[in-house]
């Protein structure tokens, strides 16, 4: 069990763990050793989660998540695999941490009277200004 907030833990089960090559920095180790991970977890049909949690989870921006509903994490930060997978892992559970946290309801107000009447002053001076700017008609005699 992995646990990510007192109320969610989730069932390593349902992580799927892939290992590729990765580029970058490691010698002739980098031909030789899969050290980049791919973590998907099958979000939409993950028992783990609440569905307020998964809808919040789903609804996060970026290229992450999958039409599926699939998050993919691919972690080649580090030289050694089992780096790379606890990063992969750490950064799954900070996703779901912050689809966790039910976003702060706006309470709706009023303008106080004192604002409108600046805000309309503003205007009427800015309306004036611009007016001077125009072109002067030539008088008729």
């Amino acid at each position: 069990m992995i646990f990510v907030t007192p109320a969610i833990a989730l069932d390593e089960r349902e992580l799927h763990w892939e290992f590729v090559h990765a580029s970058g920095p490691g010698g002739q180790n980098v031909n030789k050793v899969a050290t980049a991970v791919q973590l998907r977890f099958d979000a939409s049909r993950s028992r783990s989660l609440p569905g307020d949690v998964r809808d919040r989870l789903l609804a996060l921006p970026g290229r992450r998540i999958t039409r599926t509903g699939v998050i993919v994490i691919i972690a080649r930060r580090f030289r050694s695999q089992e780096q790379n997978r606890r990063d992969a892992r750490d950064r799954l559970v900070e996703c779901i941490r912050k689809a966790a946290q039910k976003p702060k309801l706006r309470k709706g107000t009023r303008p106080t009277r004192a604002s409108q009447m600046q805000r309309l002053t503003s205007k009427t001076r800015r309306a004036r200004t611009k007016g001077l700017r125009q072109a002067v008609a030539p008088q008729e005699d």
